[in-house]
């Protein structure tokens, strides 16, 4: 006889699951980091251990990202499988994403791990349009996090980081963010620039970005190099982004 095959779950099976798991307590601090309702509460652990079990799953997480849940959103920025991710795909999630922490993080995490990430993320950058430039930088900062040295287009990214040093100040607040974010990432994972990052971030000195109703800070980005320095880890890159 053949053996018996376990049925994927759908969509709606994933939202019944993470429904009763969502918190008060935690759903309040996702409000206060931006997230817009319908949002449960879930906890990233808990995610996590739906996430293990499910994998990668290209349609569910599509399916899960429709449902406009922002738990069952990030939970389809973890299980998505970067490599059936369409342009079209990405572009998509970012115009649905309706929170920071989807822009920033789920879009920016899978676009990065995809074939897609760097010409989308040059694209972002020059959007006019806050949460897709915001995206754009975070993005890069991913690529660069997850490509060998060999791979990158050293003197692009030094133009970049030439640009940032010249417009931070004046670009949107959560671009600002992000801006600061890839500065800390080309110095922290590019060793042949990392030096000109710190330049870069001692040029921009205090990076003011408004974080709402959070105890959340900027990092300093010439400290935060120095302190990956201090470790001996400059140039060690990451296998994925996502977390």
């Amino acid at each position: 006889m053949a053996a018996a095959t376990t049925a994927k779950p759908s969509a709606q099976a994933i939202l019944a699951q993470l429904k009763p798991l969502g918190r008060e307590s935690y759903k309040k601090v996702l409000l206060n980091h931006g997230i817009r309702e319908p949002v449960y509460g879930v906890k990233i652990e808990e995610l996590k251990k739906i996430q293990k079990r499910v994998k990668t799953d290209y349609q569910l997480a599509l399916d899960l990202y429709d449902t406009g849940v922002y738990d069952a959103m990030y939970l389809a920025g973890l299980i998505a499988d970067e490599r059936r991710m369409t342009r079209k795909d990405l572009q998509r999630w970012l115009a649905r994403a309706n929170s920071p922490t989807l822009c920033d993080y789920t879009v920016a995490w899978v676009a990065a791990e995809s074939e897609h990430g760097h010409p989308l993320a040059m694209e972002w950058i020059d959007s006019k349009d806050e949460s897709a430039a915001s995206t754009g930088w975070s993005t890069l900062s991913g690529l660069v996090a997850l490509r060998a040295d060999e791979e990158l287009d050293l003197k692009e990214i030094k133009r970049l980081l030439q640009r940032i040093a010249k417009t931070i100040h004046t670009a949107p607040n959560r671009v600002r963010y992000a801006m600061n974010g890839f500065v800390i990432a080309v110095g922290s994972y590019v060793e042949p620039l990392s030096d000109e990052a710190v330049a870069v971030a001692k040029k921009m000195g205090v990076v003011s970005v408004e974080m709402g109703e959070t105890a959340c800070q900027v990092p300093s980005a010439a400290a935060y190099i120095e302190k990956v320095r201090a470790r001996g880890t400059v140039g060690k890159k990451r296998k994925t982004v996502r977390c």
